[in-house]
């Protein structure tokens, strides 16, 4: 069955992949077959801490891209469990896109502002 997983890293950053056999993709990363990102042995040994089976394989490869987009907060708080974090992260990040946004917009707009005479 296919599998989306979270490994984390010796260095303590995160690795999200999946796979169709995830005891043996754990063991290439840690062998150092893995992913590039996996590779450097700074980064080895990994340990797979957050995984999840899904039916067929492209539904685990849309949940690996879906995570991959997540900061670290959220990606804790799948770890952990904590569904409703997810919930508020979530929101304040669309939050931070909205001030993200209006300040691209003023710049926009100051851009294009009549210099007068």
């Amino acid at each position: 069955m296919p599998w989306t997983y979270i490994v984390e890293c010796r260095d303590g950053t995160f690795y999200v992949g999946s796979t169709y056999d995830i005891e043996r993709r754990i063991s290439e990363h840690n062998l150092g077959f893995g992913a590039k990102y996996t590779r450097p042995r700074a980064r080895r040994p990994v340990r797979l801490v957050w995984c999840a089976e899904f039916n067929r394989m492209d539904e685990a490869y849309w949940y690996e891209k879906q995570i991959q987009g997540w900061g670290r907060d959220k990606r804790v708080a799948l770890i952990e469990g904590r569904l409703d974090l997810l919930v508020e992260l979530a929101k304040s990040r669309q939050r931070y896109d909205d001030v993200i946004g209006k300040l691209a917009e003023a710049a926009a707009d100051e851009d294009h502002a009549d210099p007068g005479p």
